[in-house]
């Protein structure tokens, strides 16, 4: 593996808290790839973090947006990361995790749960989700036309429940989400 690789660069100036937190999700990812890019899954944690760092200097926000998805997608537990990263990055990271289970049901109904768990979520968890958006946003609508338009109308049923979030950013996801709705539909006409 090439850590040279633009994939791994860190953005410059950030807290040691957010690059160790880097560190972890990138071992945590290690053997996952993004589904629409041939890359490693940590490129889209670091564009997550690289976003939430244009917003907010709060080290803690920035390296929870690191490992934003780890709870959800490897098999470290809330326990292990709250061993390593303490309780507030650990609770950034679970408010921001997906709470449903296939066992809930259909899509529709785990997505409302999820929905339901973001609304109690803090300002930094709100504003980790919404870089969170952006960046699946653009990967689906460019790479997965059949799916994006299940994917937008989910993210923008999101947006009214992340308001407390950072606002410039809240704009920023509404307004990403209005592009790549429109970019489908330019492909589809």
């Amino acid at each position: 593996m090439d850590i040279s690789n633009e994939h791994f660069a860190t953005p410059s100036g950030l807290p040691e808290i957010a690059l160790l937190a880097q560190g972890f999700s990138m071992c945590a990812h290690r053997n996952q790839r993004r589904k629409y890019e041939d890359a490693p899954y940590i490129v889209h944690c670091e564009r997550v973090a690289r976003t939430v760092a244009e917003y907010t200097d709060d080290a803690n926000v920035i390296a929870a947006a690191f490992m934003h998805d780890v709870l959800e997608d490897t098999e470290v537990t809330a326990e292990e990361m709250r061993r390593v990263f303490g309780d507030a990055i650990t609770d950034f990271v679970l408010e921001v995790t997906d709470v449903s289970r296939p066992s809930d049901g259909v899509r529709a109904v785990r997505k409302e749960k999820d929905k339901d768990h973001l609304a109690k979520s803090s300002a930094g968890g709100a504003t980790i989700k919404l870089a969170d958006l952006i960046d699946n946003a653009i990967g689906i609508a460019a790479n997965d036309k059949g799916f994006a338009p299940v994917y937008l109308r989910e993210a923008e049923a999101l947006l009214p429940v992340l308001k407390h979030g950072d606002k410039r950013l809240w704009e920023r996801a509404r307004d990403t989400l209005a592009a790549a709705r429109e970019q489908l539909e330019a492909r589809a006409s």
